[in-house]
């Protein structure tokens, strides 16, 4: 069940005005949730937009430079704009998948939304990757910045290797997300593998990633670039950039021109 609050609670402060809380409980296990949402200025197109680790629904508002630079594109491009919480650091776990879908279905009802696409950094562009390509009859775009391309090498990789700037916590936090590890259950961690399931990405993509990120490889993006027809995909590196390089405004307008139906 969805519902939409007017009152927000107490933690999302500095929304901008017009931006609604939606309330809502998941129909796979109950559990209550929510998302902010900003409907579009023209057309029916809506921009998933996902948080990444540690983060919560309302980053594009909270963090400081996706506010200045992204919130501000987005709204030149007249889309809506959905910013799910989605279990907090799901990964895009099976349970994540199923409530983003519940979401996109009441924006199709409540909303008369027709496209949707999907865009976010870090573990946001890991998940619009996942989602894609489990339900790409869903997905008109998909625009992933420095993601993780494989959830079981991500999984693996965040166990043995540590650096000052990596999070802890990523490899539990996906085993609990997805109800155990790799090993534990392998044809789940396959069917979100967007690497092993790269044919199903038949939209348009855009993959930004920097050479010198030492907490998601640029390894992971370069392995989908080498296998993804150069018909869908528009690829970025960015010498010497490291974990955020790819979340810079030159590089979010460059990506929705690419994604975003009728542009590029």
């Amino acid at each position: 069940m969805i519902e939409i609050r007017e009152s927000r609670p107490d933690r999302l402060t500095g929304i901008p005005s017009g931006v609604a809380h939606l309330a809502y409980r998941s129909a796979v296990d109950g559990r209550e949730d929510w998302a902010l949402l900003s409907p579009p200025t023209r057309g029916r197109t809506w921009l998933v937009c996902i948080h990444g680790y540690g983060s919560h629904g309302d980053q594009l508002y909270t963090r400081a430079d996706l506010r200045r630079d992204w919130w501000p594109e987005f709204q030149t491009r007249g889309v809506g704009v959905l910013t799910p919480n989605l279990r907090d650091n799901s990964w895009m776990s099976p349970s994540a998948a199923a409530d983003l879908r519940m979401l996109l279905d009441f924006l199709r009802g409540e909303h008369g939304a027709e496209r949707f696409v999907l865009f976010g950094g870090s573990m946001g562009g890991t998940s619009v990757l996942v989602y894609a390509v489990l339900h790409p009859e869903d997905v008109a775009g998909v625009g992933s910045l420095c993601p993780a391309t494989d959830i079981a090498a991500r999984h693996e990789w965040c166990k043995r290797y540590s650096c000052e700037a990596l999070p802890e916590g990523i490899s539990a936090a996906i085993a609990d997300a997805y109800g155990g590890t790799p090993d534990e259950l392998p044809e789940v961690f396959d069917r979100h593998s967007c690497l092993a399931h790269a044919d199903r990405l038949t939209m348009p993509v855009y993959l930004a990633h920097g050479d010198a990120d030492d907490i998601i490889p640029v390894s992971e993006s370069r392995a989908l670039a080498a296998v993804l027809p150069a018909r869908v995909l528009k690829y970025r590196e960015i010498p010497g950039g490291g974990h955020d390089a790819p979340l810079a405004l030159p590089v979010i307008q460059e990506a929705l021109d690419w994604i975003l139906p009728g542009a590029g």
